[in-house]
C-alpha cells in the first residue's frame, strides 16, 4: 500500500472552514468577537514568528488576536499580574503564554495562574489532570492536534503500540495521556531510557518531539509504522529524516506542513470553544 503523507496544512484548512462558521454564529448572536490574548516575553526570533502565525490564523478563523509584548527583563510577578488581568477581562476567550520564556521567569507558576476556562493551550496542572482523567477541559494543542490529524486519516490508535520520544509537559506527557484515552498501549522514552532505538523500532505509531534535527532515520522504525514528527529545528527541519522514512511507513508527517498547522488550528478551535461555552446558555449558540 502506498504510504500516506499526513498533510496538516490541508486538514487544518478544512477545520478552519468550520471554525469560520462557528465564530460567525457567535457574532451574529450579538456576542463579542472571541479574542486570543498572547503574551510574548522577550525577543526570541522563533517565538515572534510563531506568534505572528497564530495571529494570522485567528484572522482566518474570524476571531481577534491581542498580542501583549513584555521585555525580557520583566519579573515573574509582572507576568502573573498580566495573566490576572486577562483572566478578569470579559472580552478574552483564550490566554496563551508563548513558550519558552526567559529562564528567570517561573513558567509553571505563570501557566497555572491561567484560569482553566481560558487555558486554550492546555498548559496548566488542572488541564493536564483533566486530560489524564479524560474529563472535559482544554488539551495541550500539539498533542490534540496530532490526535485530530491521525483521526482525519482514519488511522487507528486503539490497541496500537505508541512509542513517544520525549516527555515534555506540553508534548510528550499529555500526548501519552491522550493516546491512552484512545486505548493505545503507550511507551514514553526520554534521555535516560536505555535501548531507545530498539523501543522505537517496536512502535506501530512513533511520535517524536525531542528537539534533535533528523535524529530518527530508517534504522529506528519498523516497516509500516506511522511516524509523527512534532519536532521543529532551525531551517524548518524536524526530528526525523521524514523524506527518507516516508517510503518505509504506512503514514508520515512532513516538516513543515504536518503537525505545526494542526497545533495552531487546535489552539484557535479551543479559543472559539471557550467563547461558545461562555455564551451558549439560552443564546442559540450550540454548547460544546
Amino acid at each position: 500500500m502506498e504510504p500516506i503523507l499526513l498533510d496538516g496544512r490541508k486538514r487544518a484548512a478544512e477545520i478552519n472552514e468550520r471554525l469560520l462558521e462557528r465564530s460567525r454564529i457567535i457574532i451574529e448572536a450579538g456576542f463579542p468577537v472571541p479574542v486570543l490574548a498572547t503574551i510574548l516575553v522577550g525577543d526570541d526570533h522563533s517565538s515572534r514568528v510563531y506568534v505572528k502565525m497564530k495571529a494570522r490564523a485567528c484572522k482566518r478563523a474570524g476571531i481577534n488576536s491581542r498580542i501583549i509584548e513584555m521585555p525580557a527583563t520583566v519579573q515573574t510577578k509582572d507576568v502573573l499580574s498580566l495573566i490576572g488581568e486577562l483572566n478578569r477581562d470579559e472580552a478574552v476567550s483564550g490566554i496563551l503564554l508563548q513558550h519558552p520564556v526567559p529562564r528567570h521567569i517561573e513558567e509553571a507558576a505563570c501557566f497555572n495562574l491561567i484560569c482553566p476556562e481560558k487555558d486554550v493551550d492546555g498548559v496548566s496542572d488542572v488541564s493536564f489532570a483533566r486530560t489524564a482523567m479524560d474529563q472535559p477541559g482544554f488539551r495541550s494543542s500539539t498533542p490534540l492536534g496530532i490526535i485530530k490529524l491521525l483521526k482525519s486519516y482514519s488511522l487507528p490508535m486503539a490497541g496500537k503500540h505508541t512509542v513517544i520520544l520525549g516527555r515534555s509537559p506540553i508534548l510528550g506527557k499529555p500526548l501519552a495521556m491522550l493516546m491512552l484515552n484512545e486505548n493505545a498501549t503507550v511507551t514514553v522514552c526520554h534521555s535516560k531510557t536505555e535501548n531507545i532505538r530498539e523501543l522505537a523500532g517496536q512502535a506501530d505509531i512513533l511520535c517524536v518531539g525531542i528537539g534533535r534535527p533528523k535524529l530518527v532515520d530508517s534504522s529506528w522504525i519498523k516497516p509500516g509504522a506511522v511516524v509523527v514528527d512534532a519536532g521543529y529545528n532551525g531551517g524548518n527541519i524536524g526530528d526525523t529524516d521524514w523524506e527518507e522514512l516516508l517510503p518505509l511507513t504506512s503514514a508520515c508527517t512532513p516538516v513543515p506542513g504536518g503537525v505545526g498547522p494542526m497545533t495552531i488550528v487546535t489552539l484557535i478551535e479551543q479559543t472559539i470553544e471557550s467563547a461558545e461555552r461562555k455564551y451558549s446558555s439560552g443564546s442559540g449558540i450550540p454548547p460544546r
